[in-house]
């Protein structure tokens, strides 16, 4: 979701600059700044935004440039003796010279304003062209980062999925790991012929069936498989998709480490939850 775009150009006789930027954010939301003369069409600039940007903290700053002409201007008098009265106090309680505050009366936000500053609606559809065009730049930053974002996902996913294939070869050495040691328990506290073998193999049966994980690597699988296939797809705004996924892929996880009770497979379960939180953190980056 982060990006910047910038777009300049004339509309009718005004030089607009327009300039967005755009961080990680899991809802649309907009500081706009704008000249006076815009606020008409403020609520159709904010609707352009969150049509073209969809989600993300996004700041949005729209200026006039001097144009060298000069133009008619108005004074708003109480504008400025409002800013006066703290000005006033303020050098008095700093010992400064009070002689050059109207220098800086006249350099506060919407004293002198342009009294003829208005926009036609050929200038308004001009201006449109402008703000979509840094809306295109700020987009096409956007999707530069996301190539690199789509690489870092599919290392992390790729290394979950090798260390899947990894438990799943410790799984039936972990169940001949369990078998054996309750069996050289048993021999040690009760005796090798003090204890029925039949029962003993039910029990054996019924304990690893209780622990086995091969239904929670079956799904995790199938969730890093279907991870990368939505990754790849041209789909727009599947950002909130594949945190869901990731929920499901470290669901199966923790339940792989409940379920161990082996200490090679737990090392494999700790490094899957690294993994899994990088990735958690990347994909907070995709719209």
């Amino acid at each position: 979701m982060t990006g910047f775009g910038r777009a300049e150009k004339n509309a009718g006789d005004k030089t607009f600059l327009v300039d967005i930027k755009s961080l990680n954010g899991k809802q649309f939301e907009l500081q706009l700044k704008l000249p006076a003369f815009l606020k008409p069409f403020e609520f159709d600039i904010r609707r352009i935004l969150s049509e073209k940007l969809s989600r993300g903290s996004v700041d949005c700053m729209i200026s006039l440039k001097d144009t060298g002409s000069a133009k008619p201007v108005s004074i708003n008098t109480d504008l400025a003796k409002a800013y006066y009265k703290p000005l006033a106090e303020l050098s008095a309680a700093l010992n400064l010279d009070a002689s050059h505050i109207l220098s800086t009366l006249v350099k506060m936000p919407e004293v002198i304003t342009p009294s003829s500053d208005t926009l036609t609606d050929s200038d308004w559809q001009e201006f449109q062209q402008i703000l979509e065009t840094a809306i295109g730049n700020l987009n096409k930053h956007r999707l530069d980062e996301g190539k690199s974002l789509e690489e870092d996902l599919l290392v992390r996913i790729n290394n979950i999925i090798k260390l899947q294939e990894e438990v799943i070869r410790l799984e039936p050495l972990r169940q001949q790991k369990i078998r054996e040691g309750i069996t050289r328990l048993l021999e040690e506290n009760v005796g090798k012929e003090n204890y029925d073998g039949n029962r003993l193999e039910q029990e054996l049966i019924y304990y690893i069936e209780k622990i086995d994980i091969s239904e929670e690597q079956v799904r995790l699988k199938n969730h890093c498989d279907y991870f990368k296939t939505l990754l790849a797809e041209n789909e727009e705004s599947k950002g909130k998709k594949l945190s869901f996924i990731l929920q499901e892929i470290g669901r199966e996880i923790n339940t792989t480490g409940s379920k161990a009770y082996d200490s090679t497979i737990q090392k494999c379960v700790v490094l899957m939850k690294d993994e899994l939180e990088k990735a958690k953190e990347q994909v907070l980056n995709v719209l």
